[in-house]
C-alpha cells in the first residue's frame, strides 16, 4: 500500500534539512494521524510516545529508543496489570499514540474514551482480552505476533513426549530422593519406549504442529495430523500423513494437540474419541485445555485406558492442592510454560517493532488483525 498523498506534511523538524526520507519514519497515515509534529502541538520536534507493558529485548527497546519516546513497564515486572481507566487516563495525560500489551486487557471504554489511541500491538497470536470490534469501530489498528512461540512450544511437546517414553520425571526423583539403592533397579522399573518409529499423530498442522513435525522427522517417527484447513500437499511436505480424526486417535502412540480454542475445536477431543486410543498411547496437550474433555481424560488415565499423559494447560490454573490430576502417577505436569523462552520474547519484540516502523511509515501492518481499518 502506498501512502496517501494527503498524509503528507509539510512541517520539518526544527535544524534540520528538509528530507521527506528523514522525516517519512515519524509520520502516519492522515486516517490515524497527520505525522508526529501535527500531533504533538509543540514546535520543537517531539519523537511519537511508545507505552510497552510487555516482556521486550532489551536489543530491540535500544534500536527503539533511537528514534521513539519509549517507556517500558514490563508487567512480569510490575506485577500487575493496568485498568481500562488507567488506560485511559495515562493514553491522554501522557500523549501515548502507541500502546504494546502482552496480558493486559483492552477493552471498549479504552478505545472510546482514549482519543490519543491511535495503535495497539499485541505480543501474543492470540487477542481475545482486545475488544477488536471496538478498536475497529475507532479505526485503531491491532498487530499481533503471530507463531511468535511455536519453536518453543514445540520442543516443550518434543519433551513432554520424551519424558512419557523414558519416565525421566520418575527416574530424576528415584535419584534425588536417594531410592536408588539397588544398581540395578532403574533397569527393571524404569525401562521405557523410543520415539523411532512410534506414529504420532498430530491435532492441528498449524505453526506448532508443523514445528512438532519438523523436530519429529530426526527421530524417525511416523507422522499422522488431522486438520481441516491443511492441505495433504503442505503435510507431505512435512512427511506427514492427512486422516479423519478417530483415525488419528485409532494409529496414534502419542497423541499431540496443537489447535486454538475456538467454537469448532471445543471438546474436540471427547469421551468418544479417547475410548479409540490404544492401551499403550500416551496423550500431549501443550495447546488448550478446552479442546479436551478434561474430566474424561482423567477417568482415562485413573483406570489406566491409555498409559499416560502429559499436560501443560488447565481449564483452572493454578492447579489446586486438591485436583484430582495431581493423584494421578501416569502423568507429567508442566505450568503453562509452553512459550516461555528467551527467544520468544525476541522474536515478538522484533515483529512488534517492525510493524510499528511500518505503520508509522504509512505502510500497512503485516501483523494486521483487523485489515477493515486499512483503507
Amino acid at each position: 500500500m502506498t501512502r496517501p498523498a494527503s498524509a503528507s506534511c509539510n512541517l520539518e523538524p526544527r535544524g534540520t534539512e528538509s528530507s521527506s526520507a528523514q522525516f517519512a519514519a515519524f509520520c502516519v497515515p492522515d486516517r490515524i494521524l497527520s505525522c508526529a509534529l501535527c500531533y504533538n502541538p509543540i514546535a520543537e520536534f517531539q519523537p511519537m510516545r511508545v507505552l510497552i507493558l510487555a516482556p521486550f529485548a532489551q536489543s530491540v527497546l535500544d534500536g527503539m529508543k533511537q528514534r521513539l519516546d519509549v517507556i517500558h513497564e514490563n508487567w512480569m515486572d510490575t506485577k500487575r496489570l493496568l485498568s481500562s481507566q488507567e488506560f485511559i487516563r495515562r493514553i491522554q495525560e501522557e500523549d501515548i499514540p502507541i500502546l504494546v500489551v502482552e496480558a493486559d486487557f483492552v477493552q471498549r471504554g479504552v478505545f472510546e474514551e482514549a482519543s490519543r489511541l491511535k495503535f495497539l500491538g499485541v505480543c501474543r497470536a492470540d487477542v481475545v482480552q482486545i475488544d477488536v470490534v471496538a478498536a475497529t469501530e475507532h479505526g485503531i489498528p491491532v498487530v499481533n505476533t503471530p507463531a511468535r512461540n511455536a519453536v518453543a512450544v514445540a520442543e516443550l511437546t518434543i519433551g513432554l513426549m520424551l519424558s512419557l517414553l523414558r519416565r525421566i520425571p520418575s527416574a530424576h526423583n528415584m535419584v534425588s530422593l536417594g531410592k536408588w539403592v539397588d544398581p540395578t533397579d532403574a533397569y527393571f522399573h524404569m525401562r521405557g519406549g523410543e520415539l523411532w518409529g512410534r506414529t504420532i499423530g498430530i491435532v492441528g498442522f498449524g505453526a506448532v504442529g508443523q514445528q512438532v513435525a519438523k523436530r519429529l522427522a530426526a527421530f524417525d517417527s511416523n507422522l499422522l495430523a488431522y486438520d481441516p484447513y491443511v492441505g495433504p500437499e503442505r503435510m507431505r511436505e512435512l512427511d506427514t500423513s492427512k486422516v479423519d480424526l478417530d483415525e488419528l486417535m485409532r494409529q496414534s502412540d502419542i497423541v499431540t494437540v496443537h489447535c486454538t480454542t475456538t467454537p469448532e475445536t471445543v471438546g474436540l477431543i471427547s469421551t468418544h474419541r479417547l475410548s479409540l486410543m490404544k492401551p499403550t498411547a500416551f496423550f500431549v496437550n501443550a495447546a488448550s485445555a478446552y479442546v479436551v474433555d478434561e474430566d474424561a481424560l482423567i477417568r482415562v488415565l485413573k483406570e489406566r485406558r491409555i498409559a499416560g499423559a502429559a499436560f501443560d494447560v488447565y481449564k483452572n490454573w493454578p492447579v489446586k492442592a486438591d485436583d484430582p490430576i495431581l493423584k494421578l502417577e501416569n502423568v507429567v505436569l508442566t505450568p503453562h510454560i509452553g512459550g516461555a523462552t528467551d527467544e520468544s520474547v525476541l522474536r515478538h519484540s522484533q515483529m512488534m517493532a517492525a510493524d510499528i516502523e511500518r505503520f508509522l511509515k504509512g505502510e500497512r501492518p503485516r501483523n494486521l488483525v483487523n485489515p477493515q481499518v486499512w483503507k
